[in-house]
């Protein structure tokens, strides 16, 4: 495909992270295959001052970024604590305008939103912040429990972190899940991750479900992980037969409900471990029934049992 050219929009106050998490996937990714070229750009051209009082020079200003085939929207806490600047909305306007896909990290979904870019469409950011995204923008669709939104060629990410999911995902659509896997595994995503979201959860798999009936039910399993959610009663829920939403499962995400909901279990259980809650409380909070179950499902997700992996993830926080 040649190389890929992903510009990344940064601005005074960006978030440290939301630059350097997914420059290292793509970066990563390029020593397994991959040809990424990243371009740093800003407002005219000016190197900006992040987060953490950081200094970050760019490479070039907006419009000498060249053909683009990512733009690339970081975010940081400036955002939404004050309204975003005419001129970063045009320059991500400009930036979308020649690229193939757009995608934005975190807060830099209120630069999209400024910009117009994400009217009529589905978007997410960090979860602090949805309700008032929604407030402000009345015409997007917030979805604030998503890691990470693709709505036709918009890709919008929850906090933070979830920008390395986001990056993670944008390669696995240009070179597949198994390039995308050994970046994750080279990354080390899944120990250094602090809890919440991981590379096992199902919601990172691949886009939001298109069809309405079953983002209805992967909201409602996400939502509440320990419901009942046997077939019937989705397939109730989503006002569909049990058929037919297998057949979307299987369409759309590349597997069964009974499988998804497994999953999603797994991920909320997870979780809880690594918040501290104990596995008792854990086997009944997230779903699983006994504690054999749980301890089948991290066995075969992550190749230990879950007091080994609570263990484990207690041992390397110190």
């Amino acid at each position: 495909m040649g190389k890929r050219r992903v510009a990344l929009l940064v601005f005074d106050g960006v978030k440290l992270l939301d630059v350097a998490g997914p420059s290292e996937v793509f970066a990563e990714a390029n020593r397994f295959g991959a040809d990424y070229e990243l371009v740093l750009c800003s407002v005219g051209g000016r190197a900006v001052s992040s987060s953490t009082g950081m200094r970050i020079p760019v490479d070039a200003e907006v419009e000498a970024a060249g053909p683009v085939d990512t733009a690339l929207i970081a975010g940081g806490d400036v955002f939404p604590a004050r309204p975003v600047n005419p001129e970063l909305a045009r320059a991500a306007v400009a930036l979308a305008g020649r690229a193939r896909r757009t995608a934005s990290i975190c807060t830099g979904t209120f630069v999209l939103a400024a910009a117009g870019l994400l009217d009529g469409r589905r978007a997410t950011t960090h979860w602090q912040h949805a309700d008032r995204l929604a407030r402000a923008y009345p015409r997007i669709e917030v979805e604030p429990d998503a890691i990470f939104v693709e709505d036709g060629p918009v890709f919008t990410s929850a906090g933070v972190s979830a920008g390395i999911d986001l990056a993670l995902a944008l390669v696995e659509r240009d070179h597949g899940g198994e390039l995308a896997r050994s970046v994750a595994r080279s990354l080390v995503v899944f120990l250094q991750r602090p809890g919440g979201q991981s590379q096992f959860s199902p919601s990172l798999r691949g886009p939001a479900p298109r069809a309405a009936p079953l983002r209805k039910v992967c909201d409602a399993v996400v939502a509440d992980p320990a419901a009942d959610h046997t077939l019937p009663k989705l397939a109730a829920a989503a006002g569909v037969s049990a058929r037919h939403l297998t057949r979307l499962f299987q369409e759309e995400l590349g597997t069964t409900p009974a499988k998804y909901v497994e999953l999603v279990r797994f991920d909320a259980a997870k979780a809880m471990l690594d918040a501290g809650v104990s596995v008792t409380d854990t086997v009944h909070a997230s779903g699983f029934g006994s504690a054999e179950s749980l301890r089948r499902s991290f066995l075969q997700h992550v190749g230990v049992p879950p007091k080994a992996y609570q263990q484990r993830f207690r041992t390397s926080a110190r």
